[in-house]
């Protein structure tokens, strides 16, 4: 609770296709989230490529 109160400022996030003003605890989110997605995506991969050795 106190991260949110803490890290409530806006910051501009440059995209590909152009900015967005976000509030800095919403980007660190997406951007975790994004993180765990990632991860598990190359988690899932890696599992496919040793069940199919």
């Amino acid at each position: 609770m106190l991260f949110v109160v803490f890290n409530t400022q806006t910051v501009d996030i440059s995209l590909v296709f152009g900015n967005v003003d976000a509030p800095l605890v919403l980007a660190l989110l997406i951007a975790a989230v994004l993180g765990a997605l990632m991860a598990a995506l190359a988690q899932a991969v890696l599992r496919a490529r040793r069940r199919n050795r």
